[in-house]
């Protein structure tokens, strides 16, 4: 199944093996890490399976992750990634996650991917929620998501032993008629 989207400035697309070289560089730098669920040093054999699993993955099977290149039209560089998984116990809800490589912060690449990832996931997959959860220290992740029209649903205190400390998140939720009169 091709999975294909396009935004204004954006496609966001399946992971091809041309990827590898931007995929790593961003995952391998510390900034890009500090809120994901991955370490560095991130090698280039960890982007190679990374890679070589999401391009037989299929999106929407439930209960697994599913995530999509995402790459500037103009020129066809790759800027980061967004992903979702259907939630085994519903599959009419999904989370919601996203990457980007720190020379494309601040340009709007985030906002503009994942608010086509919603249309998609809301819009084509018929869901009914898309929660997403960030580090309450991840400043520019609860602003994207606040401006989208997440609703901040729970905070959760020192509740998730995170690279070595004690972590805070914040727990959101979108549903799709929250979404639909957006």
């Amino acid at each position: 199944m091709s999975f294909y989207l396009e935004a204004n400035r954006l496609l966001i697309r399946p992971f091809r093996d041309s990827d590898l070289e931007s995929f790593v560089a961003y995952r391998d730098d510390p900034e890009v890490a500090r809120y994901q669920g991955w370490n560095t040093p991130f090698t280039i054999d960890q982007g190679r399976e990374f890679i070589d699993k999401m391009k037989i993955a299929i999106p929407g099977t439930v209960g697994e992750w599913y995530q999509a290149a995402v790459e500037l039209k103009n020129g066809g560089e790759m800027v980061g990634d967004v992903a979702f998984l259907l939630m085994k116990n519903d599959p009419r809800q999904a989370y919601l996650g996203y990457s980007f490589s720190r020379p494309h912060w601040g340009h709007g690449y985030a906002l503009e991917a994942v608010g086509r990832l919603l249309e998609y996931l809301f819009d084509d997959l018929s869901l009914h929620q898309v929660v997403a959860e960030t580090d309450v220290e991840n400043i520019p992740s609860v602003r994207l998501l606040e401006s989208i029209g997440f609703n901040l649903e729970a905070h959760h205190i020192e509740s998730v032993w995170f690279k070595g400390a004690y972590s805070s998140e914040y727990h959101y939720a979108l549903l799709c008629r929250e979404w639909e009169s957006l």
